[in-house]
């Protein structure tokens, strides 16, 4: 794994919770950098002193870099980006852009989040749309063959989730594209958990849209998101929900923008969009394949060293894996093991079947400790939090 220990003590420099606690959770909620921080606070204080309207009119130049910054970030265009508040809310606002049919297909797989799946099986249920789920091979990853397979002209999109909430694998999203490539169906990416640990290039992967949330791996302020568009796509997508930012009256009928700005309302956190571009840059700056090396390498490092504990069992799936490392101890639930490492200073989570329905239903897990790394995370880390789960039996 990448040991750039001089470079992880500068960042960790810029974490000061870092010297408190050992965040495993970054698959919820990362802990943002002082640069993202200040730059939301020192916003709202001048909205303190002038009101939201003119202290938005005053940074208009810096949130047009900050959709510069996250086109760069997946290989767009700036016109191809929307800023929303979820990842959820973006990856909706595509899925329900779509003018379903009855009879239309979804191809899903099995690891898809829950929220995806519930929309998914609700425009089944209102629309006739039907939703099938692809097979996985026996490393979990979604069976391209099978899918390609299974194409035919009633199937409108392939949703997929890149980085699934648990298990660790990283889906062949690339690999997708391109048994897609002469496919007008369009490839919808979850990349919630991806962005700000996978290098993402939309281009590479084929992608028509991905959606992104800031608070997880790209560390910005929480209630923040994302969506890119591609161009080729945006004829077909006709947003739920406009406003006066997102469309306009001409001659007495509504016209839409002809950028992905379409997707956006009016309304907004300013601060928390300045958090979110200063985010993106800082992700930049840091270096997006320097952060996959060192993040996948410690989390196989703590794969490992989790795999020596007794009573212990690494449930994660995947030919490739992510920063997110999902085990369970036979001695104690999850529930149970959540609360008492967090008493010890170390922070994970309880990833529940209700996340990951079909995938968690077909391998009989009821729920996990999901422990995902950063790069500001340490070896030294790894092995305290063994120790401490070590200790519990």
């Amino acid at each position: 794994m990448v040991r750039d220990t001089e470079k992880v003590a500068r960042l960790r420099a810029d974490t000061p919770a870092c010297e408190d606690v050992v965040h495993f959770d970054n698959a919820g909620s990362a802990l943002p950098p002082r640069p993202v921080v200040e730059r939301v606070v020192r916003h709202l204080r001048r909205e303190e002193e002038v009101g939201g309207y003119r202290a938005a009119e005053e940074v208009e130049e810096e949130l047009a870099d900050g959709y510069a910054a996250l086109a760069r970030l997946v290989g767009a265009d700036p016109a191809e980006i929307a800023i929303t508040d979820s990842a959820t809310r973006s990856w909706v606002s595509v899925f329900t852009a779509v003018s379903w049919r009855e009879g239309d297909r979804v191809l899903t797989a099995a690891p898809e989040y829950s929220s995806n799946l519930i929309a998914m099986l609700a425009m089944a249920e209102s629309r006739g749309v039907r939703v099938d789920r692809v097979p996985s091979t026996v490393d979990g990853d979604v069976d391209v063959d099978a899918l390609s397979a299974m194409l035919d002209d009633r199937v409108r999109m392939v949703a997929i989730t890149h980085a699934p909430t648990n298990g660790g694998l990283v889906q062949p999203v690339d690999r997708i594209g391109a048994v897609l490539a002469d496919h007008p169906a369009l490839l919808l990416v979850d990349g919630c958990q991806s962005i700000g640990q996978i290098p993402v290039d939309l281009d590479a992967i084929g992608a028509d849209a991905i959606s992104a949330t800031g608070r997880k791996y790209l560390r910005a302020p929480r209630g923040t998101g994302f969506l890119a568009v591609r161009r080729r796509a945006l004829d077909d997508l006709v947003p739920a929900h406009v406003d006066l930012d997102s469309a306009w009256l001409e001659g007495g009928r509504v016209r839409l923008r002809n950028d992905a700005r379409r997707f956006e309302l009016f309304e907004r956190n300013v601060a928390a969009v300045l958090g979110l571009g200063a985010a993106a840059r800082y992700y930049l700056d840091v270096g997006p394949q320097w952060v996959h090396d060192y993040v996948t390498g410690l989390a196989e490092h703590l794969r490992e060293e989790l795999t020596e504990l007794p009573g212990v069992e690494v449930t994660d799936l995947g030919s490739r894996r992510s920063g997110i490392v999902s085990f369970r101890t036979f001695d104690l639930s999850a529930r149970d093991v959540v609360p008492r490492l967090r008493e010890r200073g170390f922070h994970v989570t309880v990833s529940r079947a209700a996340s990951t329905p079909w995938d968690m239903g077909d391998r009989d897990l009821d729920e996990l400790v999901r422990a995902s790394v950063h790069y500001y995370n340490t070896p030294d880390e790894v092995a305290r939090f063994c120790a401490a789960v070590a200790s519990l039996r």
